[in-house]
C-alpha cells in the first residue's frame, strides 16, 4: 500500500464531520473538558490510490500540540504511525515542544500504539469521563472489551 498523506482542506470538512460522526458518535470530540470540532481543525488526510484511509486532526495552544482525533479504515499496516509523523512535523514547524494525546482507559490499542511511538503516559485524570459526557452524552458507560469508561490518560511526545 502506497499512502500519501496530505493536510486538509476545505473540501474535506464535510467529509472530516460525516467521518467523525460515523466513527467517534458524534461530530464533536471531548478532551480534558473541551468540546472540539475536528472538521474546524488543522489535520491531514491519509490516501491510499485516492481514497481516504486515515484522518488525524490536532490544535495548538502554545507550545504543544494536541492531537484530537486518529483514525485508521486500514489498522496495522502504517496509516496511523505515518499520520502521526505528519503531526509531529507540522507541531515542529509551529514552535511546539510537546505533541500529547487524550484516550480513555478502555483504549488499550491507542495506548499500544502510543507508547509503541515513543508516547510516554504522563498524566491519568481518574473519572473525568464523568465530567466529558455532560458536553458529550453519547459517551459510552462500557469500552472496549467490556472496560467501564471513566478515566482520561494523557500521552506526550517531547520534540
Amino acid at each position: 500500500m502506497n499512502v500519501i498523506i496530505r493536510p486538509l482542506t476545505q473540501d474535506d470538512r464535510a467529509w472530516v464531520r460525516e467521518f467523525i460522526a460515523q466513527r467517534w458518535g458524534a461530530a464533536i470530540v471531548v478532551s480534558r473538558g473541551i468540546a472540539h470540532q475536528p472538521d474546524e481543525l488543522a489535520g491531514f488526510v491519509a490516501l491510499d490510490k485516492g481514497e481516504r484511509v486515515g484522518l488525524v486532526t490536532c490544535d495548538i495552544t502554545d507550545d504543544a500540540c494536541e492531537i484530537v482525533t486518529l483514525d485508521s479504515t486500514r489498522p496495522n499496516v502504517g496509516v496511523g504511525t505515518k499520520l502521526i509523523r505528519a503531526v509531529k512535523d507540522f507541531a515542529r514547524r509551529a514552535g511546539c515542544r510537546r505533541v500529547w494525546a487524550i484516550t480513555t482507559n478502555d483504549n488499550l490499542s491507542a495506548l499500544r500504539f502510543y507508547q509503541k511511538r515513543g508516547f510516554a503516559l504522563v498524566a491519568i485524570y481518574r473519572n473525568a469521563v464523568e465530567q466529558s459526557r455532560k458536553l458529550k452524552p453519547t459517551i459510552p458507560l462500557i469500552g472496549n472489551d467490556g472496560i467501564p469508561v471513566r478515566d482520561e490518560i494523557k500521552v506526550e511526545h517531547a520534540l
